[in-house]
């Protein structure tokens, strides 16, 4: 983590110009390189996958090189802290796990003798739509990359969700 003072600092630490991409729902700006595709800089997987899941059209671009990441500019136009919860779920090392809802179509269960049985379980209580993956993730980028990918590969999957888990059990929001 660094401090910055405005965006010529933001532009030395990504080596030229910079674009910003937004991701509103985590209140955050990611800045790269603007034309760093075209000088072919290496493919930056964290800021990618951090934007193409919860920006799923924004899945055809590729976010390069190093980011910096500020939060929601302010009145003024100016860049602002990232939020603290935001700061923590892309810090702290906390066991996460994905949480997938089925869509509602008849006959949408997995069968435990098929492939996908090996790799979400159904929640033991709740909403029988529920699958938790069985995998488990020893940080927010992991479990996220993960997510967007399963999201992609499974057309049932109405809705992919990356949650903590506490001991070993999701921490669902009410």
């Amino acid at each position: 983590m660094r401090e910055f003072s405005g965006v010529d600092d933001y532009a030395r630490s990504v080596d030229g110009y910079i674009e910003a991409v937004d991701v509103p729902d985590l209140g955050v700006t990611i800045y790269v390189n603007e034309i760093g595709l075209l000088r072919r800089l290496p493919f930056n997987s964290r800021a990618s996958f951090l934007w193409w899941y919860y920006e799923p059209a924004a899945r055809e671009s590729l976010l390069v090189r190093d980011a910096v990441i500020v939060g929601w500019p302010d009145a003024d136009g100016e860049s602002t802290d990232v939020p603290e919860a935001v700061l923590r779920l892309l810090t702290e090392p906390i066991e996460h796990g994905i949480v997938v809802r089925l869509d509602s179509a008849p006959g949408r269960d997995v069968h435990p003798m098929s492939r996908l049985a090996q790799i979400v379980l159904p929640l033991t209580a709740g909403d029988p739509s529920l699958l938790m993956s069985s995998a488990r993730f020893a940080s927010y980028f992991d479990a996220l990359t993960w997510a967007v990918v399963l999201e992609q590969r499974w057309p049932e999957a109405e809705e992919v969700e990356v949650v903590p888990l506490v001991d070993g059990r999701p921490r669902l929001d009410p």
